[in-house]
């Protein structure tokens, strides 16, 4: 993909090698990410239709919340009327049960009188004697009056299908009459036990029309997804599906931008040039010129003609480097074209054609930097940042 970039802010910094003064610009940049799919301008107007399981605002919590609040009230004299009965229905069988335990005594009493002393003696030693053991007597607690409170909307997953619909962004898309007909169809949370551990899946079916065209259609989270090492009994359920929900949010966002929007993302890069001492290198300051100059004009309109000019006249500060480049001497430190001159043209080289997300150029420089390394002193921190590009040229 094509990126396009936008400078923000730039720190300078300088290094003194060997009486060359090699002197370094930071370079923040916005850049624009161009996506698989390129939309003309004028029919960049996309919409968003969403169905789902999810109806809930709230204003429906707190409303439910009020209207059980005041059905609590209206049966609360039937509540302590059935609380009343159940009380004397236990104090009946309170009394019945003392009934039966004194019975019970006097029939134990009788029976242990007639036994002898040494049986008695026997029986109060094994503490079976004759007890009379008598029920609790019940309490009654009246139940007490309802008391309204807030309902914790943490408990719930707040959001309908307006909701979910506006939170897909396409960016350098405006929405209205749809060019992009987006129709998405998510389907339940499905929550699944095995050995212990729970799973999660949540089908969700992504139509897009392009000027009616369908161009894609396609389910997205069929297959289960590990989410918790304790079974589904054991979990918070709303905060899980309120998570998984969000995931999927965020998954829909990056898969249309990636195919059709253009993001804006911060980048910062480092570009080196060698302080034109005596005049000796005006066509490395010009190239210098040509390339900090041009990035500080790109603008965030992927069709501006601006972007174009200054695409081209970044191109010949590029080549004036790459022209140097053939001028370098390897072997002699003290050539105005030496090794030291040729290590930061590469550096430049490489990160400047990463920013421009040209990979197959940044690998070009970095072969042909890797071919003379025999000849380039890095220092450790120039061995680790060609290590890092190194890993981001061949990044997928």
């Amino acid at each position: 993909m094509k990126r396009l970039l936008l400078p923000f802010c730039f720190i300078w910094a300088v290094a003194h090698i060997n009486g060359q003064s090699i002197t370094s610009e930071n370079i923040t940049l916005e850049v624009v990410k161009i996506p698989q799919t390129i939309i003309d301008s004028e029919l960049r107007n996309y919409k968003v239709t969403v169905s789902s399981p999810y109806n809930l605002t709230a204003e429906d919590v707190l409303n439910q919340s009020i209207l059980d609040h005041e059905d609590a009230l209206i049966d609360y004299d039937n509540l302590v009327f059935d609380s009343e009965i159940r009380y004397q229905e236990k104090l009946k069988e309170f009394e019945a049960e003392t009934e039966r335990a004194k019975e019970k005594y006097e029939i134990e009493s009788e029976a242990f009188k007639k036994l002898s002393l040494i049986e008695r003696m026997a029986l109060i030693d094994q503490k079976k004697d004759p007890k009379l053991i008598l029920p609790a007597r019940p309490i009654y607690y009246k139940p007490k009056p309802p008391v309204y409170r807030e309902p914790n909307l943490n408990n719930f997953i707040i959001v309908d299908n307006n909701v979910l619909a506006s939170r897909i962004e396409i960016f350098g898309f405006k929405r209205g009459t749809p060019n992009l007909d987006i129709n998405i169809d998510i389907q339940k949370t499905n929550f699944q036990d095995n050995a212990g551990q729970t799973y999660v899946n949540q089908p969700t079916k992504l139509i897009v029309k392009l000027n009616g065209a369908e161009v894609i259609n396609h389910t997205f989270f069929q297959e289960y997804e590990f989410i918790s090492s304790s079974s589904s009994n054991n979990i918070d359920k709303v905060r899980e599906e309120k998570k998984y929900l969000e995931k999927i949010v965020v998954f829909l966002n990056n898969y249309l931008n990636d195919m059709y929007g253009y993001p804006v993302k911060e980048k910062t890069i480092k570009l080196q040039s060698v302080k034109n001492s005596k005049n000796l290198y005006d066509d490395l300051e010009r190239a210098r010129i040509f390339v900090t100059t041009n990035l500080k004009k790109l603008q965030g309109d992927v069709n501006s003609k601006a972007n174009e000019a200054a695409y081209t006249n970044m191109q010949k500060g590029i080549d004036i480097w790459v022209q140097t480049l053939e001028k370098i001497d390897y072997k002699d430190d003290k050539a105005t074209f030496n090794a030291k001159i040729g290590k930061f043209i590469f550096f430049n080289l490489i990160k400047l054609n990463l920013a421009l997300n040209k990979k197959d150029e940044a690998e070009k420089f970095l072969n042909q930097m890797q071919d003379n390394l025999v000849y380039i002193k890095l220092s450790s921190d120039e061995t680790k940042e060609l290590k890092q590009l190194e890993q981001e040229i061949y990044k997928n």
